[in-house]
């Protein structure tokens, strides 16, 4: 899959770290939209569906209460927030929260290479 080719090539890391990584901010992003919209965005990811299911289940645990409670300090209930509950996730593919900001870049500049502005749109909303 030509995303988590570029995520391994761009991030060094794992194909089993970028199917998982990228399969978290998908799902995420899943959750977050509306089935309209998500359907815009998963058109323009070959492979969306493989990289969801290989994402950790990221529910739970003391790392998705700090979610949690950035987003009570976000102000708003998206964005940070939202990204930081899925610290849990990475921490179980063997990356640290750091890596998820490193991530979203080039997510969004695949997502904008093959859907072009609208679904790279949608999905930064989500993400920012």
């Amino acid at each position: 899959m030509e995303l988590i080719e570029e995520l391994t090539k761009n991030l060094g890391v794992s194909e089993t770290q970028a199917k998982g990584g990228a399969g978290l901010i998908f799902n995420l992003a899943k959750d977050k939209l509306g089935s309209d919209d998500f359907s815009k965005v998963s058109s323009a990811v070959p492979g969306i569906d493989t990289m969801m299911e290989a994402a950790p289940a990221s529910k739970g645990g003391a790392l998705g209460a700090l979610g949690g409670l950035a987003s009570g300090f976000g102000g708003k209930a998206g964005g940070l927030g939202a990204l930081a509950g899925l610290a849990g996730g990475f921490s179980k593919l063997g990356m640290d929260g750091s890596m998820i900001s490193k991530f979203v870049p080039v997510i969004l500049s695949f997502v904008k290479g093959k859907g072009g502005d609208a679904p790279k749109g949608i999905l930064e909303k989500v993400l920012k």
